[in-house]
């Protein structure tokens, strides 16, 4: 986008200034809110709340608010993000300041990994209730199969698997499959739920869907089921499932429209309080992914009160499979 001189110099001077080029380097690592950047730089609420403005008036960084959070983004501007590569490279990002604060971001995400880490180990006997209070598990589930069609996969590959639901759910459809999830107390949950169903053609192992070990290129099928909202910013998450689809490979993604039940954040660990449509199709797009239309469920209301709408995103690898693997052939780890 090419700025007036005037809007140009403004751009440049918003720069100028150590809390702003702090909070410039701290939202290179993705989407982070107020409340994060308050804990990270040890300042006011207004005082950076000032500094955000200034950033966002000037083109640097997106606003988006979020039931009662804020969060902020660097600006997709390829322009910007030249000058902010030239300014890197002058400051140093290995500036022991700017190296201190990413060091307390690292740290804060690990904090906050390991507070939902504590939540699903408590209620991984019960996950699945809890999640039935939010989604009407019977029409997401219909509408996934739907969206699937009956086309066969060798392998599929569901991230954060939790219970074992979408590993039971598409049975049929998978010739073998792995459910990866971080929480032990889930896996002891995710297996005996494949035992009960006597799914043979199916395991469950620990790993972190950030860094899935898994080799490129390798993945059919995968899903990503009520995973997305609880990661701030979830592209990092999208671009590892990408790394792993195969040419010709669909990405499968179930999470919640944009809602404002914050109690989710308190009680839920949830992070995110649900997704634009839009949105999360121009982030697949920008993996070189197809992304068809979105299906949004948001016409169920039981006795309990309303449920909270759902998106359903499916996305193509279009890249032609020349040479299919062979079913027997096993998923290589890193």
């Amino acid at each position: 986008m090419t700025r007036s001189f005037d809007a140009s110099i403004e751009t440049l001077k918003a720069l100028a200034e150590p809390t702003r080029l702090r909070l410039l380097a701290l939202l290179q690592h993705g989407d982070l809110s107020v409340k994060d950047l308050t804990s990270l730089l040890g300042q006011s609420q207004p005082r950076l709340s000032r500094h955000l403005k200034l950033l966002s008036d000037a083109g640097w960084i997106e606003r988006f608010p979020e039931g009662a959070w804020v969060y902020y983004r660097i600006a997709e501007d390829p322009a910007l993000r030249a000058v902010w590569d030239a300014t890197s490279a002058l400051v140093g990002l290995e500036n022991s300041v700017l190296r201190d604060d990413a060091e307390r971001l690292s740290r804060l995400k690990a904090e906050q990994s390991a507070q939902a880490q504590a939540f699903f180990q408590e209620h991984a006997a019960r996950w699945d209730a809890l999640r039935a209070d939010l989604v009407p598990d019977n029409d997401v589930e219909k509408a996934i199969v739907d969206a699937l069609g009956r086309e066969r996969v060798d392998r599929l590959l569901d991230i954060g698997t939790g219970t074992g639901r979408m590993l039971v759910l598409l049975c049929d459809l998978y010739a073998s499959a792995i459910g990866v999830d971080p929480t032990h107390a889930m896996l002891q949950v995710a297996r005996a739920t494949l035992a009960e169903n006597a799914i043979d053609h199916a395991q469950v192992r620990h790993g972190d869907g950030l860094a899935l070990g898994i080799s490129r290129d390798s993945q059919d099928l995968v899903t990503l089921h009520q995973v997305m909202h609880f990661f701030d910013d979830p592209r990092p998450l999208l671009a590892e499932a990408r790394r792993v689809l195969s040419p010709s490979g669909r990405l499968l993604i179930v999470d919640f429209a944009p809602h404002g039940v914050e109690a989710l954040r308190s009680q839920h660990q949830h992070r995110r309080l649900g997704f634009d449509g839009e949105e999360v199709g121009r982030w697949l797009e920008a993996l070189d992914l197809r992304v068809d239309p979105p299906i949004l469920l948001n016409n169920t209301t039981r006795n309990t009160g309303p449920t909270l709408p759902v998106y359903i995103w499916l996305a193509h690898d279009t890249r032609l499979l020349v040479d299919p693997p062979s079913v027997a052939t096993p998923v290589a780890f890193a």
